[in-house]
């Protein structure tokens, strides 16, 4: 079963449609085509309908008969806008490095749906962890910080910047930098990142 997200990216490259419009150009039925790829009928009606989104080897079959490349089902899915809609109860946190017990934050992706995207933006909850605890990190591109909730040190470099709800911060994320959360209260941010 593919979830609402995984399906509305597949059903963006329009891969039946496609099919569908192969077939007509050859003027061949499902049952000849069926023959031709050793699918059968039924099957390949579903893909024409967006009823069954075709793995890559079945696909391929298809493609061999029509004489194009896989590539042929997957561009032009860009001449629409590119869109990703990300539902509250489909977003999974993560702490800030993998299998780690007691993480200083935990994040989840606000954008994982939308392909080639030019950023990344995340929900960060920070918890109270000792500061010779914070382990700093880096990678390219810049960073971008907006404060929700409680208070956040971010460390960039040698520098501490205190943020209090509604305070931002874009700094250039291949200096390395930390955050700790200060106080007693719940502290949240939206955390967006370039490549």
């Amino acid at each position: 079963m593919l979830t609402t997200t995984l399906r509305d990216g597949l059903e963006a490259y329009a891969i039946g449609e496609k099919l569908r419009a192969l077939r007509h150009e050859k003027d061949m039925g499902l049952v000849e085509l069926g023959r031709h790829t050793g699918l059968s009928p039924a099957m390949l009606s579903k893909i024409e309908r967006g009823r069954l989104f075709p793995t890559l080897p079945t696909l391929l079959r298809i493609a061999l008969v029509f004489g194009v490349g896989l590539d042929f089902f997957f561009l032009g899915a860009r001449d629409k806008p590119l869109v990703g809609v990300v539902r509250r109860r489909e977003r999974l946190r993560f702490p800030e490095r993998p299998g780690q017990r007691e993480p200083a934050f935990l994040f989840e992706s606000l954008d994982f749906s939308a392909p080639e995207r030019r950023l990344n933006a995340y929900l960060a909850e920070f918890f109270p962890v000792a500061a010779g605890r914070v382990k700093p990190h880096r990678h390219p591109g810049g960073e971008f910080i907006f404060v929700l909730s409680g208070t956040l040190i971010v460390g960039i470099g040698r520098d501490e910047h205190l943020l209090d709800a509604q305070d931002s911060i874009y700094f250039d994320s291949g200096v390395p930098h930390t955050y700790q959360r200060r106080g007693g209260r719940m502290c949240t941010a939206i955390i967006v990142t370039t490549r």
